[in-house]
C-alpha cells in the first residue's frame, strides 16, 4: 500500500483540459507541488460535490504552486462532459485501463451495480520531487476528504 514517503508511481494517460491529449505524470515533477483527487464516477453525487469543492477551493492551491488533478476510470469523453458542466478549472486524468488506481492501490470492485474497478475515493498529495506527503483514503464511497487538511497539506511544504 502507498503511504506518505514513497515515490509516488508514474503514469502515463489522457489528460482532459480544454482538449484531450496524451500526458506523463513525471513530466510534471519539479514544478511543485500536485493534489491527486481520485474519484469512483464522473457526475454521481458525491464526486460532483468534491471536484467542486477543489473547484471552489482551487485558488487555494494555485496560491502555493500547487497543480490539482482529478482522477477516476471514467472514459475522456465523459470526463470532459463532466469537467466542462462543471465549469472544474483543472484537469482531469482518464485511468479507462485502471492502471493508475492499481498503481496507487485504490482500485475497488462495484459489481453490485455493475462497475468493476473503481477508483476508491482518495486524495494523495505528492511534492515537488515526486515523493508522498500527505494520504487519505475513504472509508465508504460517500464520504468526502478534510480539504482544510488537503491544503495543510500543501502549505506544510512551503
Amino acid at each position: 500500500m502507498l503511504t506518505v514517503g514513497d515515490d509516488a508511481p508514474d503514469f502515463a494517460a489522457p489528460l482532459v483540459s480544454e482538449e484531450t491529449e496524451p500526458f506523463r505524470f513525471s513530466n510534471r515533477r519539479g514544478s511543485g507541488p500536485v493534489v491527486l483527487a481520485f474519484f469512483p464516477a464522473a457526475f454521481s453525487t458525491t464526486c460532483t460535490a468534491e471536484l467542486c469543492t477543489f473547484r471552489d477551493d482551487l485558488g487555494r492551491f494555485t496560491d502555493l504552486d500547487a497543480t490539482v488533478f482529478g482522477i477516476s476510470t471514467d472514459l475522456p469523453y465523459a470526463l470532459s462532459r463532466f469537467r466542462e458542466a462543471n465549469s472544474l478549472g483543472f484537469d482531469l486524468v482518464s485511468d479507462n485501463d485502471g492502471a493508475i488506481i492499481d498503481a496507487y492501490d485504490v482500485a475497488e470492485d462495484w459489481d453490485h451495480i455493475a462497475l468493476p474497478k473503481v477508483a476508491q475515493r482518495a486524495v494523495f498529495v505528492i511534492d515537488a520531487e515526486g515523493i508522498v506527503r500527505y494520504v487519505w483514503r475513504a472509508d465508504d464511497p460517500g464520504e468526502e476528504p478534510d480539504y482544510d487538511e488537503v491544503a495543510e497539506a500543501v502549505e506544510s511544504l512551503d
